[in-house]
């Protein structure tokens, strides 16, 4: 007795998976306005952002002389959450992509 024929299955065909694109960082930027004292502000960005001393007034001294200061640099959600938190301490903080657009 002979065995049975059966069908080859034809080989599945492997997909590629695509590579996972980066995600275009985002900046958390602080700007310069006339009301919070330059000693609130460096109180603000080590409770919020945990800066040190020294990285806080660095940034708050950038957004006096310049005008901003991107204070945080990565992924949109957690962007979004430290411009809330900063804008509930009364900040001028906004969000941009890193690419300017």
């Amino acid at each position: 007795m002979t065995a049975p024929a059966t069908k080859a299955k034809p080989a599945a065909k492997k997909r590629k998976k695509a590579a996972p694109q980066p995600t275009q960082p985002w900046l958390v930027v602080v700007v310069n306005d006339p009301v919070n004292l330059m000693s609130y502000v460096v109180l603000v960005f080590k409770r919020v952002l945990g800066f040190t001393e020294a990285k806080a007034r660095k940034h708050m001294l950038e957004v006096h002389k310049k005008g901003r200061s991107v204070v945080w640099t990565g992924e949109r959600e957690r962007a979004e959450a430290y411009a809330h938190s900063l804008q509930t301490w009364q900040l001028s903080a906004q969000i941009e992509r890193a690419d300017g657009s």
